[in-house]
């Protein structure tokens, strides 16, 4: 099971989703129904995949009404089967409609992150030496869900990034046009930094490569960027006959499921791909009300 995030860091996504559809006058249409009336409703996977987001869906009806009883039928990251009941919740019939819409935005969003990644991760995991290949995410996030969308990464057995500009140094291209040769500027960064910093530079030519290998001071990651499988195993191949074994290789730039597997087979330690957060297809989860 993947370690749930706390609620303190959770309310405030929700907080701000639910004043945004609340607005000024709040539900207008639920105050048609008996502020008296109880109910009963399931949220239901309509299609399976991996759930994830349901502190976020408890949330979303708990700050309406801290009397709605939420109770979970699965847990973040367990495989799910389409009608399958993922939570159910009883109480007052206005909270109930009124959290709907954000409980299911965060969790349709979330479990479809999860889902994409989960069949990633199967693909990279039928590769002979797929088991030690992580597969991450990168800081392409949705503005104010990175911390929630990683989560969900992870709760499909995909492994994170740095989670923003100032837990890791990334040399990227447009830095080293700023700043020189790839050495020169793994160099600078290592004087800049302290001993736990970890450093990865980004280059998309054999011949940069070929130069960070022999520098003295190297980094600790280099991101072989829209390389073909070919040039990956140059690569590594590169690195094996410098003795350079402690350097990983992350290999990003159009991966898709449909090539994950090919470039897990040559040897780099790390896939990254930035559409799992920002461009993945949410998975269908809805949410019934039944006889009370």
């Amino acid at each position: 099971m993947i370690a749930p995030l706390p609620d303190l860091l959770l309310r405030p996504l929700v907080t701000a989703a639910l004043a945004e559809d609340l607005g000024l006058a709040g539900d207008i249409t639920t105050e048609l129904i008996a502020a008296d009336r109880h109910a009963t409703a399931a949220i239901v996977a309509r299609q399976g995949g991996v759930c994830c987001g349901l502190d976020l869906a408890r949330l979303s009806f708990a700050s309406l009404d801290e009397a709605v009883e939420f109770r979970p039928s699965c847990h973040d990251g367990e495989s799910v089967t389409a009608g399958m009941t993922l939570a159910t919740v009883r109480g007052c019939a206005r909270s109930l409609l009124s959290g709907e819409r954000v409980a299911l935005n965060y969790m349709t969003h979330l479990s479809g992150i999860a889902t994409a990644t989960a069949a990633m991760v199967a693909e990279i995991r039928r590769v002979k030496g797929g088991e030690s290949v992580r597969l991450s995410c990168t800081r392409k996030t949705l503005p104010g869900l990175r911390m929630v969308q990683k989560y969900a990464v992870r709760c499909g057995g995909g492994s994170n990034h740095r989670f923003g500009l100032f837990d890791a140094i990334l040399l990227k291209d447009n830095h080293l046009a700023l700043m020189g040769s790839p050495a020169a500027a793994v160099a600078m960064a290592r004087q800049r930094v302290g001993h736990l910093v970890g450093i990865e530079i980004e280059v998309d030519r054999l011949d940069q490569l070929d130069e960070l290998l022999s520098a003295a001071v190297k980094p600790d990651v280099v991101l072989l960027d829209n390389m073909s499988p070919d040039q990956l195993r140059l690569a590594v191949g590169m690195r094996l006959a410098k003795g350079c074994l402690s350097v990983l290789f992350e290999a990003s730039g159009g991966v898709q499921l449909s090539t994950v597997a090919e470039l897990a087979a040559t040897g780099v330690e790390i896939i990254s791909a930035g559409w799992l957060t920002h461009s993945s297809r949410g998975l269908d989860i809805g949410l019934d009300f039944r006889a009370d």
